[in-house]
């Protein structure tokens, strides 16, 4: 019967669910992401941080989006953990600054004391980079819980050993070739009307959605529907940060890996010019029908017209697959980057696309 279920149900769930879940509104998002970015910067330390940083000797590890849930058949982080895990120990010890923005904490599914007791090793990771003072916590519109429960202090005491402060948003601050560059880190659920703690997106997760996914074992957070062409709310924190001097956007919360404004389908378009522009035959060839497998999943062709490379989206730590995204800021350059199992199931970290930042400037 659960076979059969999943089969009729697994599309029509997954459609409606993505449809209820993310329904931005540009003047709301707009409203919310300029009122916060104005709040940093001119009351630092209260809704945000601004973080003056060094481009060459810094480093900063920014992932997004664990979930993580009870290990049951809900729990999306479940697989990704041991790549987590690897990967939180390769940026401890190469003494990276960690940056978590936000729906770390599946706290829609599951009570705070539920994800306490199946979640020691990554809370024990965390910690390292708080002992280190290279933390720092945003919340998501998944864990609010962080930010509005009055139980909020005491539950990070008991994960930490010490209350640390969670915030909505950061800035990393720099001055690259005598120019200044603001790189605006927030979560990205700001101004969204069905999950900026709507009251019905809640309800939806915990008593229907939740249940539903558990009995089915849906997962929609497959690397395929985070390759497509961005969601609209991508596009709207793009439109917002493309108006921006001197600011680099980077936000979590759709699960799509971004990187220089560009999804996987427009990064390809825009390699294809590049290799017809070079004659390289072979290189177009294979191209083209990567484009090709892109569209018969349902990609449509980007526009490139008002292109600026200002936005970027650290993806998410809960594919179906158990790989990991996040974007790396380090020796002058920014990285996304895929941390993932490889055949001896160990895993590997890869560089899906890098540039400077003086590029950018």
């Amino acid at each position: 019967m659960r076979r059969f279920l999943q089969k009729l149900l697994t599309g029509p769930v997954a459609r409606f669910a993505d449809k209820i879940s993310s329904r931005p509104d540009k003047k709301r998002v707009d409203r919310a992401l300029s009122n916060l970015y104005k709040s940093i910067l001119t009351k630092p330390g209260k809704k945000g941080l601004v973080i003056p940083f060094n481009s060459q000797t810094d480093s900063y590890i920014i992932l997004s989006d664990q979930h993580k849930g009870a290990r049951d058949d809900m729990d999306i982080f479940a697989l990704a953990e041991k790549n987590y895990l690897t990967a939180l120990d390769h940026y401890d010890n190469e003494k990276f600054f960690y940056i978590n923005l936000g729906d770390s904490e599946e706290l829609w599914e599951n009570l705070f004391i539920t994800i306490k007791r199946h979640n020691k090793a990554t809370f024990d990771a965390e910690k390292r980079f708080i002992k280190r003072k290279a933390f720092l916590k945003i919340f998501g519109n998944h864990d609010l819980y962080w930010d509005n429960d009055p139980l909020a202090i005491p539950g990070l005491m008991q994960i930490y050993g010490e209350a640390i402060k969670i915030y909505e948003g950061a800035i990393l601050q720099t001055t690259i070739n005598k120019k200044p560059l603001n790189i605006y880190m927030t979560h990205g659920h700001q101004g969204d009307l069905q999950s900026d703690g709507n009251w019905f997106s809640k309800w939806f997760v915990s008593d229907i959605w939740a249940p539903l996914q558990a009995y089915l074992k849906i997962n929609p957070n497959t690397p395929a529907n985070n390759d497509q062409l961005k969601t609209d709310h991508n596009r709207i924190m793009y439109e917002w940060s493309s108006t921006r001097e001197h600011t680099l956007l980077i936000t979590g919360h759709t699960h799509q890996p971004v990187f220089k404004s560009l999804t996987h389908l427009e990064k390809l378009y825009d390699e294809m010019a590049r290799a017809k522009k070079a004659n390289n035959t072979a290189a177009l060839a294979e191209i083209e029908k990567q484009i090709t497998n892109r569209h018969m999943q349902g990609d449509a062709v980007p526009d490139f017209s008002t292109y600026h490379p200002t936005y970027f989206n650290s993806g998410c730590c809960c594919f179906n697959d158990g790989d990991i995204t996040g974007i790396e800021i380090a020796q002058g350059s920014i990285r996304l980057i895929k941390w993932e199992y490889n055949q001896q199931n160990k895993s590997e970290r890869i560089v899906l696309d890098e540039c400077k930042l003086e590029e950018l400037v």
